[in-house]
């Protein structure tokens, strides 16, 4: 992509205002807290403390929006603790410019590291720095600083406290992970009707996986449907794909087809009314026709071998499903139900593990911000190294703000941290989302600080008037954050207007000074990646190695319970599949990142990008179809297994070696052992089928890889 088209598209996304669900009620909580803040420093301390506890609480309540597992209360104290803490520093060494521009360095290069730890960290090390830089100015002397710092971590107890006091939708975005996984479960289940091999995305299966880790506070407190759902959803899509794949045994067309479509259809209203269930918290509602089909005797009658074993699976698992997304422990309606559909030919309770081969799912436990520290500390270490994204961040983003803060006291605007702050606010790791956001950054600007500077000077609102239109600008921007970064930034330019001018500061500077030195700040950032980036787009090939080599662990640990049958529950096997998803959304990501960078590709072209990801999605679809088919313990082995077994290992573990290497792969180690199956093949209805399917699409990766190679 040329650099003019790159520009336009970050430009486009940057603008762009996402139609997306308002939250009017978090938005008028967070509002409230910013309310009373200001009013009670107003009415005892006067503007300028009033300003600082407004900062806080303004921060505090930005936290509690952000896409993190943690408790809402927790998010907003560690964020006004670590506010005030950067103002309190910021002000002893605010008198001397030669160390606050070292205080400044180390900050906003510790606050690049802190993206290690993830986008939530990173936003709110990003946003205390933007911070630090206006609050600074407000007090005059050290006493002072120490009681605005007071104030500002009193802003996010506040908000902390109204986040307990006034609850709303508890446990809200776990709820919606759930749910949103056991919909995209339905999704597939009806898009297997129609493409009995269709791709599934593990994004919603492995969000789920990060929303059910929680604190020991959390472990407490969390509703019983929230338990155990997730589990089962993962153990359904490998039985929703044996059910549908011709290579099972059901033919393409038939009465065999048409019961598995039905099947199908019924399984995806029931994942809807599961999912509906646990988002809203209500009992769940089946729906008749969906509970009849899959209770239906005739289902015996008309599948027979593996497909008749994966319709009585699934039949069990949907009940397991339902009666776990069930907020209320006595019998209902849909619970009556649920024993219906998992009525087989051999009696099974849907409430025991009996039921699939599985344990029952331990609660997953999430570090408490005490122990959290030193991992924390451990991943930015890790990420001191010359091909670090994140370190290349930390550099570019200290440097960028410390040269708006010189450039901004050089200019003759007065209060220049207009620039720095929105240099370390538009930043970020990766190309599209600096540029996007830089191009958000300076239109919201300019609307907003053009229409709150024209209130001022036309209707001189005063203290009280100015701290109320402050507190409007906010719940206007809490409400429409999600909706896009330049709506947001409309109402952020103008909130900080007022509230400075509920003291009088900053009245003379012009909405010219202002967005100029915005617009400073923006260049400034934008310059920066380009002279010194991280590309996404050359460690493309890296990225797919890791995938290769993940997805070939899979294949062979699964191959190998074929060898020494050890039932579905496989610790191994679980552990294997994880570490797939979290290679092929690494890779997923990457692909994403680098179609915006002005880079021509090194080594994969579009073309080979698309076809590479099809080859080993399909490589997992064949290694997840041979996990649902897994032998139960004590079951006879299949020797051929482990041999099967150790040459995809060697073949995998080498092809992602050659890919990492720019070399053609090869995968004679797999195809020498199909080779000697020719003539004697493992007495197993798809252990040779799936090899060949994975031999097959390994070939595929090659084609991809070797056409994109003639291609440069």
């Amino acid at each position: 992509m040329s650099w003019l088209r790159a520009l336009k598209e970050t430009a486009r996304s940057g603008l762009t205002v996402e139609r997306r669900r308002l939250e009017p009620a978090i938005a008028a909580r967070a509002a409230l807290g910013l309310a009373l803040v200001v009013g009670f420093s107003l009415a005892l301390f006067g503007p300028a403390v009033a300003a600082s506890s407004a900062f806080g609480a303004f921060q505090a309540a930005i936290a509690t929006f952000q896409r993190s597992w943690r408790p809402r209360p927790t998010l907003a104290l560690a964020s006004g603790a670590s506010l005030a803490v950067s103002t309190f520093l910021g002000y002893l060494t605010g008198a001397h410019q030669a160390f606050f521009l070292a205080l400044l360095l180390l900050w906003t290069f510790l606050s690049g590291l802190a993206w290690a730890a993830g986008p939530t960290a990173g936003i709110i090390a990003s946003s205390n720095v933007a911070m630090m830089l206006v609050t600074v100015t407000l007090p005059t002397s050290v006493a002072t600083a120490a009681g605005h710092a007071v104030m500002i971590f009193a802003g996010g107890v506040v908000q902390a406290a109204l986040v307990v006091v006034l609850p709303v939708r508890r446990w809200g975005a776990q709820r919606d992970a759930l749910a949103d996984a056991l919909a995209a479960e339905a999704d597939y289940a009806r898009r297997l009707r129609h493409d009995p091999v269709a791709p599934f995305d593990p994004v919603p299966l492995m969000t789920a996986r990060s929303a059910a880790a929680v604190t020991p506070r959390q472990a407490r407190r969390r509703p019983a449907e929230l338990h155990g759902a997730r589990g089962l959803a993962e153990r359904i899509r490998p039985v929703l794909a044996s059910l549908a794949d011709p290579a099972v045994g059901v033919p393409e067309e038939g009465p065999q087809r048409a019961r598995v479509r039905e099947l199908l259809a019924a399984a995806a209203a029931v994942l809807d009314a599961a999912a509906h269930a646990i988002r809203h918290g209500e009992p769940v509602t089946l729906p008749p026709p969906a509970v009849a089909v899959l209770r239906t005797p005739d289902t015996h009658a008309i599948l027979t071998g593996p497909s008749r074993r994966a319709a009585l699976r699934l039949a069990a698992l949907l009940g397991d499903v339902v009666e776990t997304a069930e907020p209320r422990t006595e019998t209902t309606e849909a619970t009556e139900a649920t024993r219906a559909m998992g009525a087989t030919e051999t009696p099974v309770n849907p409430t025991t593990p009996t039921t699939t081969g599985h344990a029952p799912a331990s609660t997953r436990a999430r570090p408490t911000l005490v122990r959290l520290a030193p991992l924390v500390v451990a991943k930015a270490r890790g990420e001191l190294r010359r091909d670090s994204p994140v370190l290349r961040h930390a550099i570019r983003v200290s440097l960028v703000t410390a040269a708006g803060y010189l450039l901004g006291a050089a200019l003759p605007f007065g209060h220049g941290y207009w620039a720095p702050m929105a240099s370390v606010m538009v930043m970020r790791p990766d190309f599209s989302q600096t540029y996007a956001r830089s191009v958000a950054r300076f239109g919201g600007t300019l609307v907003g600080v053009a229409l709150a500077t024209a209130v001022v000077r036309s209707a001189d609102p005063g203290t009280y008037l100015s701290a109320a239109l402050a507190v409007v600008c906010a719940f206007a921007m809490y409400l429409l954050m999600r909706s896009g970064y330049a709506a947001g930034q409309v109402f952020v330019a103008a909130y900080v207007v007022f509230l400075l001018g509920m003291e009088g500061a900053g009245l003379t500077q012009t909405v010219r000074d202002r967005v100029t030195l915005t617009l400073l700040g923006g260049v400034l950032a934008m310059l920066a990646y380009a002279v010194y980036p991280a590309w996404e787009t050359p460690r493309l090939r890296a990225r797919l190695a890791d995938w290769l080599a993940a997805v070939g662990r899979y294949a062979a640990v699964v191959t190998a319970r074929y060898a020494d049958p050890a039932g579905t529950g496989s610790p191994d096997v679980r552990e294997a599949l994880l570490d797939t998803r979290a290679a092929r959304i690494a890779w997923q990501e990457a692909v994403e990142r680098a179609t915006h960078e002005p880079v021509r590709h090194r080594g994969l072209s579009h073309a080979a990008v698309e076809q590479a990801d099809h080859a080993l999605a399909e490589f997992g679809r064949v290694a997840m179809l041979l996990e649902a088919h897994l032998p139960e313990h004590g079951a006879p082995p299949l020797p051929p297994a482990a041999t099967l077994a150790e040459s995809l290992h060697r073949a995998t573990e080498r092809g992602a070696k050659e890919v990492r290497e720019h070399k053609e792969p090869h995968w004679d180690d797999l195809r020498e052992t199909l080779d000697a199956w020719s003539d004697d093949p493992p007495d197993h209805f798809l252990l040779h089928k799936g090899a060949t399917l994975l031999l097959e699409a390994l070939d595929e990766v090659t084609t991809a890889l070797m056409e994109s190679t003639r291609a440069r």
